[in-house]
């Protein structure tokens, strides 16, 4: 290939012939007639391409600044793009600088399956790279089944912001997506009106203690992915939902624009690391992901029942009227939670000695445990300075503080002056674990919660002079107003273990406190840890589970929890709630009752409030506390549903709440939903989330839907918005047809539900064949599934036979498990079958036990156990 060739050299000549999966195109037009003043960049050409192996599947490219521009900083002058086919459904491209290392996510921070396997061909995989060479130079990748264009760089001669720019701490990366048939999901964490990205906005990716409260701002975590669902192409090649996923790996700071025909990345450091999933549905995009990011940590069953926090509660005896309180409504409550009013003037690990003294926490956590509950406490980073505190003065002698100008930087907190760890330190996760040993010894908790890990600073530290750590040339729209990123947080400057600095890794704090307690429980525990953290980033799941933070007791942060949830789930993280009832602010009882009958079917179901607002337990009011226990008891009767989706989120990455598209991607009309969401693949929730409605209009995709609480069903032919009544009392949660729930019976706690007798509901469709499945185990191994554990997973199978009857089968893996624990299937509730009168039947049969069973028309039963 030429090198240094003019801009407008009319054609080109190419040394290197490469196989027939990368393509070139020679487009040619100059930007120079745009140059009225100085451009932020100029962009680059192709010098050079290599193909790296025979395999076909790395292609090593170099490139070389047209011009260079002072803005924002000088132009890295040689970049190497590199593309592998890493597997045969993803696609990477990553391009830094030529002759010098960048900081980029190492292995051992974030580990990852970067390794191209070598058991598939190219051609296996449906997306093709394709380097344009232009100039300045851009690259496409399309589909190979469809040709669509899944992430076009090609600049845009008459808008300089599509130019590729690559500066010390300015990264410009644009994409063109197609007109009308784009919808994008994800680039996160904000608080959000709609859960589909609307056009014209500007997402900041930068870790702050900002309120969930203040929609579209930049709040706890950075999650730089997004899934893109197709609408169908005009010749019929692109199906209705053709789905892929993108993910820049990258720590940095950044904005991202979305024009709804565009997505501009302006990023403040690191690389280009692009990964391209290539799906093609929303479930395989979110196995991809996670096969890349890791997948979700299993969380233990106790988690799935219903939790109950307040900042504010004043002493044990506060926290022993709350439990009294719930038992004495006959409401659920599985875990009882305390914030920082438990600790001795806010240090970490200690108690107040007069309003929580050891022996009265003890008292309280053993009558938990003894009545099957749980107990979590609040954890924040920052360590007081105090030379008389244990956990200080360790962290001092291990020297695992992050550092400023060579000495601990200070900061303030709850606590008042601390110093924060440096969990990128190899001895913070030792010293941390020994920490929470300590504390475990006096006080056996079940879980810890993480806040505050953004990380918070009450403080806002001077900018070094000179420094562009701590004032990088460009200001990211951090807060909504550009503030400068040290802005009550950390200062960019300062350096963690290895001189890496908090600039590069400020977004990381959370998901590395979070792998640190994690790592600390199970080894502390022997059990499946559960810990819950406000700030999270790529891979944060594999360790923690997550809350949308403070939000407030408004209606319209009752909506806004449903696009939290849901891009959660797309995060990888599907074990995530919104405070029920809000947060901060004063709720009402209208509200709170309409939010647990929403929030009892998050998968993180808790009641959390500020110590400012109005006492809003469940049983506070008479007609909340009647909604809970009806909505709880719905949700413990689901719990082998959520159980069962937690153990597909570990498995295949898929989320336990579901936007409604995962399971009718070829339904359009489901990609603007923001009001309703899936558990598992079938159960769909329409609540209400406006004030003084008794009636809800819900989208029902096709087929027959059955209301879980009364069997009323609704039928459409096809997709159609549907007025439901929604009384005071109700929330509307049906089952599609096609679906078999395993149901086990109401209970105060999740050990008492799991001892009641299993119930399936079978629904029949026009199919005739209906699927379900049901998973489980102890609650509490480590491992969930894992190889020679104690667990059975039960797959149910439905059909009609040609004489009317439905024959129902059972598929048992491991069934062992099941039977040692006796449970039993005692009742079958078939609806949509309306051959068969009798919609009940009663039976006793093992679940652990294969068994293949025939309900005629006579309502006799014949069946057949398989031992």
């Amino acid at each position: 290939m030429e090198r240094n060739r003019s801009k407008y050299t009319p054609k080109a000549t190419f040394h290197h012939l490469l196989p027939f999966f990368f393509f070139f195109f020679y487009i040619f037009f100059s930007l120079d007639c745009l140059v009225a003043q100085e451009l932020v960049g100029y962009g680059y050409k192709v010098e050079s391409v290599n193909n790296s192996d025979s395999s076909g599947k790395t292609l090593t490219v170099n490139l070389g600044l047209i011009n260079s521009s002072s803005v924002y900083g000088p132009d890295i002058s040689n970049l190497t793009l590199y593309v592998s086919y890493e597997t045969k459904d993803r696609l990477r491209v990553r391009i830094t600088d030529s002759t010098q290392q960048r900081w980029e996510l190492p292995q051992d921070i974030l580990p990852r399956q970067n390794q191209t396997s070598q058991n598939f061909s190219v051609t296996d995989n449906d997306l093709v790279f394709t380097l344009r060479n232009t100039t300045p130079f851009g690259f496409t990748i399309t589909r190979r089944s469809s040709n669509d264009t899944v992430f076009d760089t090609t600049p845009n001669p008459s808008d300089p912001n599509t130019t590729f720019i690559f500066k010390d701490q300015y990264i410009q990366l644009s994409s063109s997506l197609p007109n009308n048939r784009s919808s994008l999901y994800g680039l996160g964490e904000h608080t959000k009106s709609a859960f589909k990205l609307l056009a014209n906005q500007t997402l900041t990716l930068w870790t702050a203690d900002i309120g969930s409260v203040n929609p579209d701002l930049n709040l706890y975590g950075s999650h730089p992915f997004y899934m893109d669902v197709r609408s169908p192409s005009g010749d019929g090649k692109v199906k209705a939902g053709t789905t892929h996923g993108v993910l820049l790996l990258n720590s940095n700071g950044m904005d991202a624009n979305y024009t709804g025909d565009r997505v501009t990345y302006n990023v403040i450091g690191g690389v280009v690391d692009l990964y391209f999933f290539s799906g093609p549905t929303p479930e395989l995009v979110m196995e991809q992901y996670t096969e890349l990011i890791g997948r979700p940590a299993p969380m233990p069953y106790w988690s799935f029942g219903f939790h109950q926090c307040r900042y504010g509660y004043k002493n044990v005896s506060d926290l022993e009227g709350v439990v009294a309180g719930y038992a004495n409504a006959s409401i659920p409550l599985e875990v009882m939670w305390t914030d920082i009013d438990y600790m001795d003037a806010y240090k970490d690990f200690t108690l107040d000695p007069v309003n929580f003294p050891l022996d009265r926490m003890k008292n309280f956590t053993n009558n938990l445990h003894q009545n099957g509950q749980k107990y979590v406490l609040i954890l924040d980073p920052g360590i007081s300075i105090n030379d008389s505190y244990g956990t200080y003065t360790r962290g001092k002698e291990a020297d695992i503080f992050i550092k400023r100008d060579g000495i601990p930087y200070q900061g303030n907190v709850w606590p008042g002056n601390v110093y924060f760890p440096d969990f990128v330190h190899p001895q913070s996760e030792p010293y941390w674990e020994n920490e929470i040993k300590l504390f475990l010894d006096q006080l056996p908790v079940d879980g810890l919660w993480l806040d505050m890990n953004e990380v918070s600073n009450f403080q806002t530290s001077n900018p070094t002079p000179n420094s562009t750590l701590d004032d990088p040339p460009y200001k990211i729209n951090d807060a909504g107003g550009h503030r400068p990123i040290l802005s009550k947080t950390i200062p960019g400057s300062a350096l963690h273990f290895g001189n890496v600095t908090e600039y590069n890794v400020h977004n990381l704090f959370g998901m590395l406190q979070a792998k640190a307690t994690n790592k600390a429980l199970t080894n502390l525990t022997g059990k499946r840890p559960f810990v819950l953290s406000r700030s999270t980033f790529v891979s944060s799941g594999k360790y923690t589970a997550h809350w949308t933070g403070d939000n407030g007791a408004k209606w319209s942060d009752l909506a806004y929890s449903i696009p939290g949830i849901l891009n959660f789930g797309l995060f990888g993280v599907p074990m995530v709630g919104a405070d029920i009832c809000g947060f901060s602010g004063d709720t009402n009882e209208e509200l709170c009752r309409r939010w647990i009958q929403l929030g009892a079917f998050y998968p993180f179901s808790r009641d959390h409030s500020d110590k400012n607002s109005i006492r809003q337990e469940l049983y506070v009011w008479e007609s909340v506390a009647a909604s809970a226990k009806k909505v709880l008891g719905l949700r413990y009767r689901l719990l082998p549903l959520f159980y069962t989706s937690m153990y597909q989120a570990h498995k295949n990455g898929t989320p336990i709440a579901r936007p409604v598209f995962f399971s009718f991607p070829e339904d359009t009309n489901t990609y603007s939903i923001s009001s309703q969401f899936l558990i598992g693949k079938g159960v769909m929730v329409s609540p209400v989330l406006q004030q003084g409605a008794n009636s809800v209009e819900a989208y029902f995709p096709a087929g027959n839907w059955f209301d879980l609480f009364n069997y009323t069903s609704v039928s459409v032919d096809s997709g159609k918005t549907v007025t439901l009544d929604a009384p005071p009392d109700h929330i509307n949660v049906h089952v599609h047809e096609g679906n078999i729930l395993a149901l086990q019976g109401e209970a105060l706690t999740t050990q008492a539900a799991r001892n009641t007798t299993f119930e399936l509901l079978v629904v029949i469709g026009s199919s005739n064949e209906s699927t379900g499945e049901v998973f489980l185990d102890n609650g509490e191994d480590v491992e969930m599934g894992g190889e020679g554990g104690k667990w059975s997973f039960v797959r149910f199978h439905s059909a009609r036979a040609q004489n009317g009857s439905l024959v129902l089968s059972s598929n048992v893996e491991n069934g062992e498990f099941a039977l040692s624990q006796g449970w039993i299937i005692d009742k079958i509730t078939v609806l949509g079958l309306d051959k068969v009168n009798a919609s009940e039947s009663s039976v006793s049969l093992p679940i652990g036990k294969e068994f293949e069973l025939e309900l005629k028309p006579n309502q006799t039963l014949a069946k057949t156990l398989f031992s």
